[in-house]
């Protein structure tokens, strides 16, 4: 699977271990950086360059990272068609896949330490989307928020 990674400042703390995670599970990366922490980077910013890349189709899911992964997770949802989530445990990173549709994980690499990181990852990219009505119902409702968000 195409993956696109990006972390802020303080988020590329669980930068190794996602991308060797990826990586060493046969994903390709799409690397959107940062790759050291000596500069502030506002994660903002990274949420729009993950979301485009999911949205243009140069990867299929995403994962974003921040200090607590709050504002990653609350920036990347800002934009339509990206379904993002904040995840510290196994259950709701695939949960959120298998019931949401997720597209994009968050994480907060002050909060979880490298080896959660990587059973979230894994967690998160063997989920599929469970496809069945009452899913495809509530997604539809979502959609429909967002253009109706997007006319004022």
């Amino acid at each position: 699977m195409d993956v696109a990674v990006a972390f802020d400042h303080r988020g590329v703390h669980l930068r190794d271990a996602v991308i060797e995670t990826l990586s060493g599970d046969g994903h390709s990366v799409v690397d959107l950086g940062t790759h050291t922490d000596e500069h502030r980077v506002d994660y903002p910013d990274k949420a729009r360059e993950i979301s485009a890349a999911v949205k243009d189709g140069r990867a299929e899911r995403g994962i974003l990272v921040c200090g607590s992964g709050v504002g990653a997770s609350v920036a990347a949802c800002k934009v339509a068609g990206i379904r993002a989530a904040i995840c510290h445990d196994p259950y709701s990173a695939h949960q959120g896949v298998e019931h949401d549709d997720m597209n994009v994980l968050c994480l907060g690499s002050e909060v979880i330490g490298p080896s959660l990181a990587v059973e979230l990852v894994r967690a998160f990219l063997g989920a599929r989307f469970d496809g069945g009505e009452r899913y495809v119902q509530r997604l539809e409702k979502v959609a429909a928020m967002e253009r109706e968000m997007s006319h004022g």
